[in-house]
C-alpha cells in the first residue's frame, strides 16, 4: 500500500494543505451566518424559527449526504466527488447571497451543504488512506482536527468585518474565492484513486440514510413549539420508519453503506458518540453566543467575532497536546479532560451569563470550550480512524463528518428551538402582566412573540416604547438562553460519563485495537 513514508515529506505536506484547503472551504460556512443571524433577522422580518432554519440547513444539508455521497467517492473516486462539490459551492454561495426571500435562502444554504457533504469526506479518509498507523496519522488528524475547527471558530469575526463594511451578503460571496483555491489545490497535489473501493455503492441505503437523518434534524427543530406537533410527529413517524428500513437494509446488503458490524466495536462507537456530543456542542453554543453577544450585550458584528478569537486559539493551543496525550496516556483521558473542561465552560454560561456580563467572563467560558474541544477532539476522530479496517476508511471518515455536521445539525436545532420556546413563552408572560396588554393589536403581539428580530420591528414602529420593548426582548432571549445552556450541560455531563464508563483505558485500548486489527486480516472481504 502507498503511504506517505515512502513518497516523501515535501509530497505529504503538500498533499495535507490541499486537504486543508478543502477543509477550510468546508468548515468556514457553518458558523459565518451565526454573526449575521440579527441582521439576517431585520432583513427579512424573519421569525425565530426561520433562523434557527437559515443558521441549521448547512449543516442539515451536510450532514444527511455525507454517508451516500463519501461511499460514492470511495467507489467513483474520492478527488473527483470533491472536484464536483466544490464547483458545486460557488453557484450555492450567489444563490444564498442575493436570495429574494428567506426560504430561497434556506435552500442556498441547503444546497452548499450538500456541494461540502461531496467535498468533505474525501478529506480524512484519504489521511487515513495515505498515512500509517501511528504518530504521523495521529499528527496529521490533530492537524486536520484542530485546523478545521480554527477555521470554522474564525468565521465570525470574518463575519463580522464583511457586516461592518458591506452588504450581508458578501458573508457567503466571500466563500467564493476559497473555493476556487481549494479547486486549484485539489485538482493539483491530491492523488486518485488511492484505495478506493471497487464494490457497488448501496445506494438505496443512502437515500435512508438521507431520510433519517434530514426528517430527524427537522422534527428536533420543531418540537418545542406547539402549534408544529403534527408536523412534528410525522417527521418523527418518518425517521423512525427510516431508521427501521435503514437497520434492515444494512443487514442484507452484500456491501452495505454503513457495517453494522465494525460500527458495534465499542472503541468505535463511543468515539462517534463523544465526538457528536463534542462537535455538537462547540456549533450549538456558538450559534447562541453570537445572538446573545448582539442582542443582549450591544456588541457590534466586529465586537461579537472578536469575543470568541480565544475558542480557535485555545482550540490550536491544546490540539498539539491532545495528540501527546494519546500517544503517553492514551485516548480516555484526552477524552475525560476535554469533557471535563466543556462541562465547566458550559457551567459558566448557565449560571453567569446574562445582560450584565463582562467580556473577561465571556472570554474565560470561551477559552474554556477551547481547551476542551482542543483536547477532545482529536482523540474522537483518531479512535474511529484507528479502530476499522482499510477497507472501511470511508466509513470512518464519514462518521467523524457526522460528528460534527449531524452533531451542529442537532444541537443547533435543540438549542435554536429551546431559544426560541424559551423566548417566546417570557415575552408572553411579560405581555400578560402589563397593564394594558389586553388592547395590545394582535400584529404587535406576534411580532413581540416570534423573536428578538420581531420585537426590535415593533420598537421601530412604536420608538416611543422602543426601551421598554427592548429590555423585555433581552430579558426573554435571557431567559431562553438559559435553557439552551442547560442542554449544553447535560450534553457534556453525558459525554463524560459515557467515556468514564464506557471507553477502555490505554492497556485496554491497545489490547483492543490489536485484537480488531487480527480479526480484519482473518476477514474473506478484506481478501
Amino acid at each position: 500500500m502507498l503511504r506517505w513514508q515512502e513518497v516523501g515529506s515535501r509530497q505529504s505536506k503538500l498533499v495535507l494543505t490541499a486537504l486543508i484547503c478543502v477543509v477550510a472551504m468546508a468548515s468556514l460556512p457553518l458558523n459565518m451566518v451565526n454573526v449575521a443571524i440579527p441582521t439576517i433577522g431585520d432583513y427579512y422580518d424573519a421569525t425565530q424559527t426561520q433562523l434557527n432554519m437559515v443558521a441549521v440547513s448547512y449543516s442539515l444539508g451536510l450532514a444527511c449526504s455525507v454517508l451516500w455521497l463519501g461511499a460514492l467517492g470511495d467507489r467513483y473516486g474520492r478527488k473527483l466527488m470533491m472536484l464536483l462539490g466544490v464547483t458545486l459551492t460557488i453557484p450555492a454561495a450567489l444563490i444564498s447571497a442575493f436570495a429574494p426571500i428567506v426560504d430561497i435562502l434556506i435552500v442556498g444554504r441547503l444546497i452548499t451543504g450538500f456541494a461540502a457533504g461531496m467535498a468533505y469526506p474525501t478529506t480524512l479518509s484519504l489521511i487515513t488512506a495515505l498515512w500509517a498507523p501511528g504518530p504521523e496519522r495521529t499528527r496529521a488528524i490533530a492537524v486536520w482536527v484542530g485546523t478545521g475547527v480554527a477555521i470554522t471558530v474564525s468565521g465570525p469575526l470574518l463575519s463580522g468585518i464583511l457586516l461592518e463594511n458591506y452588504y450581508w451578503g458578501s458573508i457567503f460571496l466571500v466563500i467564493i474565492p476559497l473555493a476556487l483555491v481549494a479547486l486549484v489545490m485539489g485538482f493539483r497535489y491530491i492523488p486518485a484513486h488511492i484505495n478506493e473501493s471497487r464494490k457497488p455503492v448501496d445506494n438505496v441505503g443512502g437515500i435512508l440514510s438521507l431520510l433519517l437523518i434530514g426528517t430527524f434534524v427537522l422534527a428536533l427543530n420543531f418540537l418545542p413549539f406547539p402549534g408544529y406537533r403534527v408536523f412534528t410527529s410525522q417527521l418523527l413517524l418518518a425517521s423512525f420508519g427510516a431508521a427501521l428500513l435503514f437497520l434492515y437494509r444494512q443487514r442484507r446488503a452484500k456491501n452495505p453503506l454503513y457495517d453494522l458490524a465494525v460500527a458495534g466495536r465499542r472503541i468505535f462507537w463511543v468515539a462517534g458518540l463523544s465526538g457528536l456530543i463534542v462537535f455538537g456542542s462547540l456549533m450549538g453554543g456558538m450559534y447562541i453566543g453570537q445572538q446573545f453577544l448582539q442582542d443582549v450585550l450591544g456588541y457590534s458584528t466586529v465586537e461579537a467575532g472578536l469575543a470568541v478569537i480565544p475558542l480557535g486559539i485555545f482550540i490550536l493551543l491544546a490540539t498539539p497536546g491532545s495528540a501527546k496525550v494519546i500517544q503517553t496516556r492514551g485516548t480516555r483521558l484526552a477524552l475525560l479532560g476535554g469533557f471535563l473542561l466543556l462541562l465547566l465552560g458550559y457551567l459558566l454560561m448557565l449560571l453567569l451569563w446574562n445582560e450584565n456580563s463582562s467580556y473577561p467572563l465571556i472570554g474565560l467560558t470561551y477559552a474554556l470550550v477551547g481547551l476542551g474541544i482542543g483536547l477532545a477532539g482529536t482523540p474522537s476522530s483518531r479512535a474511529l480512524t484507528g479502530s476499522v479496517p482499510i477497507r472501511r476508511a470511508g466509513m470512518a471518515s464519514a462518521t467523524a463528518d457526522l460528528q460534527r455536521d449531524l452533531g451542529g445539525a442537532i444541537f443547533q436545532s435543540l438549542f435554536g428551538a429551546f431559544l426560541a420556546a424559551g423566548y417566546t413563552t417570557a415575552m408572553a408572560s411579560q405581555i400578560a402582566a402589563a397593564p394594558a396588554a389586553s388592547e395590545f393589536p394582535a400584529a404587535v403581539t406576534r411580532g413581540l412573540e416570534v423573536s428578538y428580530a420581531g420585537a426590535q420591528a415593533v420598537a421601530r414602529y412604536y420608538p416611543q416604547y422602543a426601551a421598554q420593548i427592548t429590555i423585555a426582548a433581552k430579558d426573554a432571549f435571557s431567559q431562553g438562553g438559559y435553557y439552551a445552556h442547560l442542554i449544553g450541560v447535560a450534553a457534556s455531563l453525558a459525554g463524560l460519563l459515557l467515556v468514564f464508563i464506557l471507553f477502555p483505558k490505554r492497556d485496554e485500548e491497545q489490547r483492543m485495537l490489536a485484537a480488531y486489527h487480527a480479526q480484519d486480516m482473518d476477514d474473506p472481504a478484506a481478501k
